[in-house]
């Protein structure tokens, strides 16, 4: 995966980000090829947008007006709301992951504990939500 120091905005990393997700995607033999890449209004940028139709993906960036008094000139951007909604579900789960402190504050210095405190995490948010219905 792709660390970095935590004054870099995710711009700079989505290639190596890219770059990580092809090799991964050769290596189990997951076939991407015209799946949908979600991404918040941060990334619209002809270059990202770019880097991942290389890669075969669908980009689903929300089109970031940047306080544009006329609308963007050419043809319209991809963007289906339907399938970017569902980062909704996504965000919502990491912030229930947030309410665990011990993953919050990262206490654990030993990545496999850690790795370990967040599938109990993630375990005690699926009961949660399957057990309230």
């Amino acid at each position: 995966m792709t660390v970095d120091s935590v004054n870099r905005h995710d711009t700079t990393l989505l290639p190596s980000i890219l770059n990580y997700l092809s090799d991964l995607k050769k290596a189990i033999g997951l076939e991407l090829k015209g799946t949908f890449f979600n991404l918040d209004a941060g990334f619209d940028s002809l270059i990202n947008r770019k880097y991942i139709f290389n890669r075969q993906m669908t980009p689903n960036i929300k089109e970031n007006p940047r306080n544009r008094q006329h609308p963007k000139k050419g043809r319209k951007r991809l963007f289906d709301q339907d399938v970017y909604s569902l980062r909704y579900c996504v965000e919502r789960t990491f912030a229930w992951k947030d309410k665990f402190k011990r993953l919050l504050i990262r206490f654990e210095t030993i990545q496999a504990r850690y790795q370990a405190f967040k599938l109990i995490a993630y375990t005690l948010i699926n009961l949660r939500e399957f057990c309230s219905t």
